[in-house]
């Protein structure tokens, strides 16, 4: 009997995983359809994605040691209004390759505290954001942020703010 169910499990679990797998693609296909001209960094830039958050350390590649990281931040700050629109994050999150170049890995979806007209807190993707207090690692006034790692796999979750496939070379 045990042998039965072990090999049932086998048999179930990689068809529950692909069938976890496809259902996510298909929240996310709205969004990764929408940013996929940003694998070309010249169009995300054309496109208003021009300012690259820094640190207040001035560093623009965003690591947690322990954690990962989150990697470039290419802002477009005409789409910090307060509205949530998955085809249009406010931020694209970039893996800085060994040589330099910045390769799409997540979508990241921003609204400040003072913006958000909403009761509790903003979501999407059936995600609660974070919260991010005052006197963060960027100087920002309190925020709410969602990552969305929708072109790189995250091992902590897709929808985790922090990556341990980004180490920051």
């Amino acid at each position: 009997m045990k042998k039965r169910a072990l090999a049932l499990a086998l048999v179930v679990l990689p068809m529950l995983v692909a069938v976890g797998v496809a259902m996510a693609s298909g929240v996310f296909r709205d969004a990764r359809d929408a940013t996929d001209q940003f694998q070309d960094v010249d169009a995300a830039i054309a496109a208003g994605y021009n300012f690259r958050l820094p640190e207040l350390t001035g560093a623009t590649c965003i690591v947690e040691p322990g954690q990962g990281g989150m990697g470039v931040h290419m802002v477009n700050t005409s789409l910090l209004d307060g509205v949530i629109d998955a085809t249009k994050p406010e931020a694209l999150v970039y893996d800085e390759t060994k040589q330099g170049r910045l390769k799409l890995a997540a979508l990241e979806y921003v609204i400040f505290e003072s913006d958000w007209t909403g009761s509790g807190k903003p979501s999407l993707f059936g995600q609660e954001f974070d919260y991010v207090p005052a006197g963060n690692r960027f100087g920002l006034p309190p925020f709410y942020a969602l990552h969305a790692w929708v072109w790189r796999g995250n091992p902590s979750g897709i929808l985790k703010a922090w990556n341990p496939k980004i180490d920051c070379r």
